[in-house]
């Protein structure tokens, strides 16, 4: 499972677990669900560390392959992009053949 959907789903079940703490008290639900926001943020702050850093590690990973992609599509672009090598050798080959 992706670190994302792990973090996404934890913070939701936190939420979850702190309106459902909540619900016996009488007061509005709309203040029940503010604390529950502030409280469940608080608590996935210390709690789920370790996921969050996952997750940011996992984005920046997929922002530096998507830079270097990008970087390449550029260069290739450009003409400046030799994958394989057949572009230089193509003309030479060209022209020894011609000179035969």
């Amino acid at each position: 499972m992706s670190p994302a959907v792990k973090y996404t789903l934890g913070r939701i079940g936190l939420f979850v677990i702190v309106v459902l703490a909540l619900w016996p008290v009488d007061i509005n639900i709309f203040l029940k669900l503010m604390i529950a926001v502030i409280f469940s943020a608080a608590l996935s702050w210390f709690l789920m560390r370790g996921w969050r850093d996952e997750m940011a590690q996992q984005i920046a990973e997929s922002a530096e392959r998507r830079r270097s992609e990008k970087e390449r599509l550029r260069s290739a672009l450009a003409g400046d992009d030799q994958t394989d090598g057949t572009a230089g050798r193509s003309g030479t080959a060209g022209k020894s053949q011609e000179d035969s």
